[in-house]
């Protein structure tokens, strides 16, 4: 095709494969009568989201008289096989990560608080109840850190994204399952490698080489307080987790007050530090299934034997599991149903008079259906 200046233009299309996926060469090339003019870009590596064809972009600026070597931008998903395979598991990955990451430096810091007050294991004890709190709070601050970016940091079954805002958000649900079980995962292995820490401080805790009492085992899973009743636990972990669900949507609210970006996981240690040194005495603040299931597991394989599933008849399943998903879906449809205003809760979403109005108006203020404030 010529245009009115004389300068005539081309453009190529050659598929090819490459990296077991199609590669797309697309070629324009350029010529005019007047000086030679390169064009020359450095490579980019495109940000994967999805299994997107890479696409192979050169562009081609020569004179008749004086033709130079065509040069190339490259544009593609997946630089090698291994980026492929990658793309697909990097989400369940961070989420594994994540946890594992969070429980390390929980369980990590309960055990050298508790075992250290043994004369036997420290010369002194080496922290208190503050530092618990502390701890637990950089656990679930580095671990969303880590993640965040990533799969969303969510490191928590019940009361980040997993669960809560699939139903009120619009999450996907085909991915709730795998990142519940990268998250029980993550819980397990790293409670498994502060065991494997701590192994021989808790012999001498416990009094005897493979000694294993619930004396220890609260290291790592949570158990109440003898005087706390069932309602009084179910409660505990309730409100800790709708408290946790409502503050974590609230910093998510961009008409709210939301931190700076990257600073989220400096919120949410001190929510968890706070949570932890007004709440959490009694039950031990679970607040997250995982968090409580993952290192229970391990208990149980490491010779604590049933005895931490049968106490208090299964205290385990109504208090650290259910509490935290029943206390997380309160908190945040509580948040949704009276002081958010985005498009993407369901409590948000047009009803059949705001559907039939917006087909009725004119095209132009039909671009996006009014539903919430976000919308407007």
């Amino acid at each position: 095709m010529s245009d009115a200046s004389g300068t005539s233009s081309s453009t190529t299309w050659n598929g090819k494969e490459k990296d077991g996926g199609q590669h797309q060469h697309i070629e324009n090339s350029t010529s005019a009568t007047g000086p030679t003019i390169s064009d020359t870009s450095s490579n980019t590596w495109a940000k994967s989201g999805g299994d997107r064809e890479g696409v192979h972009v050169s562009h081609h600026h020569h004179d008749h008289l004086d033709e130079k070597p065509f040069e190339h931008d490259h544009i593609t998903q997946f630089p090698n096989t291994w980026s492929r395979y990658r793309a697909k598991i990097r989400e369940p990955v961070s989420e594994f990560l994540g946890t594992c990451i969070l429980i390390i430096f929980g369980t990590g810091v309960n055990c050298q608080v508790t075992l250290s007050s043994n004369p036997g294991v420290a010369a002194s004890q080496k922290g208190e109840y503050l530092s618990i709190s502390f701890g637990w709070a950089v656990g679930v601050a580095l671990g969303v850190w880590v993640s965040g970016g990533i799969s969303g940091g969510h490191i928590n079954p019940a009361t980040q994204v997993t669960l809560t805002l699939a139903v009120f958000r619009g999450f996907p649900w085909k991915k709730v399952p795998i990142y519940m079980i990268s998250q029980l995962f993550g819980a397990l292995v790293g409670a498994a490698l502060v065991y494997a820490t701590y192994f021989h401080a808790i012999d001498i805790f416990e009094g005897g080489a493979g000694v294993r009492t619930l004396k220890t085992a609260g290291l790592f899973s949570t158990y109440a307080l003898d005087y706390m009743t069932p309602v009084s636990c179910f409660f505990s972990e309730f409100l800790g987790a709708a408290v946790l669900l409502i503050v974590v949507f609230a910093m998510n609210d961009r008409r709210n007050t939301p931190p700076p970006s990257g600073l989220g996981p400096l919120i949410l240690f001190f929510l968890v530090l706070g949570i932890g040194a007004c709440l959490g005495m009694q039950t031990a603040y679970a607040i997250n299934p995982a968090r409580d299931l993952g290192p229970r597991l391990l208990t149980s394989m490491v010779g604590y034997g049933k005895a931490v599933y049968t106490y208090r008849n299964q205290y385990w399943v109504w208090c650290p599991i259910m509490a935290p998903f029943l206390g997380a879906l309160f908190g945040g449809g509580f948040y949704d149903l009276l002081l958010y205003t985005g498009d993407e809760s369901i409590f948000n979403k047009p009803n059949a008079a705001a559907r039939r109005d917006h087909m009725h108006a004119p095209h132009l203020q039909r671009d996006n259906i009014p539903s919430g404030a976000d919308a407007v």
